[in-house]
């Protein structure tokens, strides 16, 4: 599940399985092969802007201009649709997912939270770590979300891949953020993202 660095055949290790974009070939373009090493080693440029989404009711900050895309995607049966921003720097690929529920019922939440959930461990081969975190509200307050951290293998080739994912739902919608790469960016920069996410 997953807009991912490296392959159009990756790009579902943040996003569910089947996804397909234009924003995954634009993400290969930054990281093909060990040989470019040398060509990215140089301290990548972080250009933060605030993004205000307010289809999908959130505010996140991104360290790049924004692609999107949106997509009908099926959740054990349930046609839903996805809505999805990512920006890329440096080979880390910052993605913020919205998924759409048929209703804002609990049962229907935690179906689409497992889902999103099982894609993320199935995609690398690797259980995550995770804890409960407070996801804040624009008005004041919070939701309770969970985050999520994971390394493994990825791809025909089993690449290594770090992903640092966090799962919300509040409404009719959940959440999925997620930075995807080889290696996960400096923590101030994990940070920034994470923290400036806030729900309308």
């Amino acid at each position: 599940m997953a807009f991912n660095v490296l392959s159009r055949a990756r790009f579902a290790q943040i996003l569910p399985p089947r996804w397909r974009s234009r924003l995954a070939r634009a993400a290969a373009a930054a990281l093909l092969a060990g040989s470019l090493a040398p060509l990215i080693a140089c301290s990548p440029t972080y250009d933060w802007r605030t993004i205000s989404n307010d289809a999908s009711g959130y505010s996140v900050d991104l360290p790049a201009k924004p692609g999107s895309d949106e997509r009908r995607i099926d959740v054990d049966g349930t046609p839903m649709r996805m809505r999805v921003q990512t920006a890329e720097v440096n080979g880390a690929v910052f993605v913020i997912g919205t998924l759409e529920l048929p209703d804002a019922q609990p049962a229907t939440q935690q179906k689409a939270l497992a889902y999103l959930r099982a894609g993320l461990a199935r995609n690398v081969g690797a259980a995550p770590e995770t804890h409960a975190v407070a996801v804040p509200l624009e008005a004041g307050g919070s939701v309770e979300g969970v985050d999520m951290a994971l390394a493994g293998k990825a791809g025909a080739k089993e690449e290594p891949r770090t992903i640092h994912a966090r799962l919300v739902a509040r409404g009719a919608h959940v959440y999925q953020l997620a930075i995807v790469g080889r290696e996960q960016p400096a923590p101030e920069q994990v940070d920034q993202f994470f923290q400036s996410f806030k729900l309308h």
